[in-house]
């Protein structure tokens, strides 16, 4: 069984749902593996939890 699994910061019902949705349809279309195989695991982070450049993206979410 493929396993997509996605990483970052929180997000709403729907766009979870919505990025579920197209990361099946995508990775369907690309494998020819049937939908029903795939499993998408989102593990979400508050943006003080996440950083890059060596700021949080709490802080560049902030300067923009």
């Amino acid at each position: 069984m493929p396993v997509i699994n996605y990483q970052g910061t929180k997000m709403s019902t729907g766009q979870k749902r919505e990025l579920i949705k197209r990361f099946t349809e995508i990775a369907t279309e690309v494998t020819g593996t049937p939908a029903q195989f795939f499993s998408v695991i989102i593990q979400e982070f508050e943006e003080n939890s996440l950083g890059t450049g060596g700021k949080t993206v709490e802080q560049i979410k902030s300067e923009l």
